[in-house]
């Protein structure tokens, strides 16, 4: 075996066995149009995974097109511990909803569209009361209505309604048409300035 073929082979090896001991946590976080933040997080480097679906609420098994009373549109995001931390998490997070709006998230009103943050332990709930206290801290003539919630179970979008999965890739036109309709860009970065990345 030659030196050249013994690098590769050594370095796939490595590469693999690196993928294999990464460790990997998950956040559970609402922010409106459960497509858009997917969008949103999965362009973030150390996110390994972000599923669309609903949270929040007593329902079983909610639907998107059927009842989702007291769900919260939300995602779950995996990510890379190597690579990302709960506080960058959340710092991504803020700077991708609107804080201050009580009946949902720009042009999406109703209950299903408020944004909220799921904590499922007591390091998670720490960080994003310290993080929401930074907010409050920074915008001081408002009130940031998000709250931090205990998580509940996660109901993934599926069966029939599995479009929703992925939908900003499987229908870019149409999806980036309702981003821009819906004013979500121009409002965080009225709201958050350069921080915002697109």
């Amino acid at each position: 075996m030659n030196k050249t073929l013994v690098f590769a082979v050594t370095s796939a090896v490595l590469l693999t066995s690196s993928f294999a001991h990464a460790k990997t946590e998950q956040a559970i976080l609402a922010g409106g149009c459960f497509w858009c933040m997917e969008s949103d997080f999965e362009k973030l480097e150390g996110v390994t995974d972000v599923i669309s679906g609903f949270t929040g609420g007593e329902i079983k098994n909610p639907t998107y097109n059927g009842n989702h009373r007291g769900h919260y549109e939300a995602v779950l995001v995996t990510y890379n511990t190597d690579v990302l931390s709960y506080q960058d998490i959340l710092n991504h997070y803020w700077v991708n909803i609107d804080p201050f709006d009580a009946k949902g998230q720009f042009c999406d009103k109703g209950p299903s569209y408020r944004s909220a943050i799921f904590v499922a332990n007591e390091q998670q709930r720490k960080l994003a009361q310290k993080s929401k206290q930074a907010v409050i801290s920074e915008f001081t003539k408002q009130t940031v209505v998000t709250p931090i919630l205990d998580a509940k179970t996660f109901y993934p979008i599926k069966g029939k309604e599995s479009y929703h999965q992925d939908y900003y890739k499987n229908n870019p036109i149409r999806y980036n048409t309702y981003r821009w309709r819906c004013g979500r860009d121009s409002r965080l970065e009225d709201i958050w300035g350069d921080r915002v990345t697109h």
